[in-house]
């Protein structure tokens, strides 16, 4: 068994797995939302959200992410924990502590897409009331190069053939 084919550890299990069939109190200690206040006054009106979530997840937050019309991701591999400090593995028979766990952790940058509603979407894709569900985090970009055409900003962003 390798690292990336962990099961769900039963002793997080805090609640519905379905998104829509857990009542709104749950929904909404899943993840609070806090807007914290802007560092900068200009509001370039593109955003990265990045998303920290489990490998087992990845494909239904891609679908989600697709059916809102972002066309392009960045996903990577990585390795971490929160408020479950990792898991237990066998190794050799014995039982040794894993600190890290690994996520997946997908990158995107909208403009035309509302955060809101990226965010709303990666919440229901990723919910399943367990510890470990994942974090999402939302920066203001202040520029965008499109490196073949050399458009900047806005126009880099958009999706033309």
């Amino acid at each position: 068994m390798s690292a990336l084919d962990l099961e769900v550890n039963e002793n997080t299990d805090l609640g519905e797995d379905d998104y829509d069939k857990a009542d709104e109190t749950l929904r909404a200690a899943a993840v609070k939302v806090n807007r914290a206040p802007a560092l900068t006054d200009k509001d370039t009106g593109m955003h990265k959200v990045s998303i920290i979530c489990r490998v087992s997840r990845f494909d239904a937050l891609k679908e989600a992410l697709n059916a809102l019309g972002v066309t392009g991701i960045t996903m990577t591999q990585v390795m971490g924990c929160g408020i479950q400090k990792g898991a237990g593995e066998k190794y050799r028979g014995v039982e040794v502590d894993v600190n890290l766990i690994p996520k997946v952790k997908v990158e995107v940058v909208v403009s035309k897409i509302p955060v809101d509603s990226v965010i709303a979407a990666a919440k229901k894709a990723l919910y399943t009331g367990h510890i470990g569900d994942g974090k999402i985090f939302v920066y203001n970009v202040m520029r965008v190069v499109k490196v073949r055409t050399g458009e900047e900003d806005f126009e880099a962003l958009q999706d033309v053939e």
